[in-house]
């Protein structure tokens, strides 16, 4: 009712006198944790353990629908982070999430600006072993970092030890890094352009371009041009009563890690549930293209591919459900030569729902992060796969853990929507 009351006050304070108004609604997700968190040693740093408290893609908006008649309907949203945890040093930034205005028919939905793309959208296909933000889809699967703005996990400029670059480490996203412009290849892109289809026999399309916005000349003695841009593509389906989930994405990245090269990836992700057990897979494939130069792919030209897959479980005991996840990065194929850079994640615990939009849990979770290897003559360091919303780590001046150390976390989670 106070939603409602909330929602009905900003639709009166946005209309002008006369004109007919929009439906408008004010929402949020609150996702909180409190932790034990402890990273392990390595060879040059210690172990360390701290409390820490820690918010999990926490957001707020507002959003409005207006009918247009002839079954056409205009919309809108702007969502922004909401830093439970960090309001000291963590900026609020206006429409920093999914942001978009549109239209939508029964041809289907067309929106511009800024959203999560349809390799993204796939998550909810498979991702039922999270407890309060801990799992794969925020680590290893599709991803990705350990901030919300840096790329892959084996790209340099996605981590940070003591606030300088990790040497030797895929320098991936070179053009688009500085201003977060692109990822490969989990993301929310902006600059963009997006359709959903109708739901036809439960199946569904997804487009997405990213706009080479960020086209320009990156050397004048060469002229050369960097033109990133990016198409991700998506079809998913359910059926049997929501029961059976299945989907595919496509995504082919320009100019991403090497200029005039297209990184590529796919994914197939889905579940099936049993009713005593509900079961999630997924499965990806990213390749980067590199170019010759030292700071680039360890100094290697060709493709890199990097293999991620994962299994989820839920177990419904009474309003909750027991949660279960384990995912593998695999280590980094330099064109036949595998570096043991890759990380295991392992995930239970229980939450129990209080209702629709207020749900308690707690658990455990741990990444263990292979410790390097060689790459020809250049050393390569330890992966550095965390969870967004870590701690800061052994030096306290990233996010990141030391290379080859592994986080892990005893937690206690409160999510509330509304």
């Amino acid at each position: 009712m106070q939603k409602k009351l909330l929602s009905l006050a900003v639709a009166g304070a946005l209309a002008a006198p006369g004109a007919a108004l929009a439906q408008v609604e004010v929402y949020g997700f609150i996702s909180v944790a409190v932790n034990k968190f402890k990273y392990s040693g390595t060879a040059t740093t210690p172990s360390v353990s701290k409390w820490d408290v820690s918010s999990h893609g926490s957001n707020y908006g507002v959003r409005g629908r207006e009918t247009l008649g002839g079954g056409l309907t205009a919309w809108f949203q702007i969502e922004q982070n909401a830093p439970m945890e960090r309001s000291n040093n963590v900026a609020i930034t206006p429409a920093s999430r999914n942001t978009a205005v549109g239209m939508q028919g029964n041809w289907g939905n067309f929106f511009i600006g800024q959203w999560t793309t349809p390799w993204a959208d796939l998550e909810s296909l498979w991702s039922i072993g999270s407890v309060g933000g801990y799992s794969p889809s925020l680590s290893i699967i599709g991803r990705r970092e350990t901030t919300g703005t840096s790329p892959n996990p084996n790209c340099v400029n996605g981590h940070l030890s003591g606030g300088q670059a990790i040497a030797g480490t895929i320098v991936c996203d070179p053009v688009e890094a500085a201003g977060g412009a692109g990822h490969p290849f989990w993301r929310r892109i902006s600059q963009s352009v997006f359709y959903y289809s109708p739901v036809f026999g439960g199946a569904q399309v997804k487009v997405a371009y990213q706009t080479n916005d960020g086209k320009s000349t990156t050397s004048s003695a060469t002229l050369t041009v960097a033109d990133p841009s990016m198409w991700s593509a998506a079809v998913q389906w359910s059926g049997m009563g929501g029961r059976a989930r299945v989907g595919a994405a496509f995504d082919a990245h320009k100019d991403f890690t090497t200029i005039g090269q297209t990184d590529k990836g796919w994914t197939v992700k889905g579940g099936f549930n049993l009713g005593v057990v509900d079961l999630g897979a997924a499965y990806e494939v990213m390749t980067y293209n590199c170019s010759a130069t030292a700071a680039n792919c360890l100094g290697q030209t060709g493709d890199v591919e990097t293999v991620q897959w994962a299994l989820a479980a839920a177990i419904p005991i009474g309003q909750g459900a027991i949660r279960l996840s384990y995912a593998v990065a695999e280590d980094p194929d330099f064109e036949g030569t595998k570096v043991n850079q890759g990380a295991k994640e392992y995930t239970i615990g229980y939450d129990y729902r209080f209702s629709k939009r207020t749900t308690v849990g707690f658990g455990y979770a741990q990444i263990k992060n292979d410790d390097g290897g060689v790459v020809g003559a250049v050393a390569v360091p330890g992966a550095v796969f965390t969870w967004t919303g870590s701690p800061g780590n052994q030096t306290g001046t990233g996010l990141a853990p030391s290379p080859g150390s592994d986080p892990s976390t005893f937690f206690l989670s409160v999510v509330h929507r509304f």
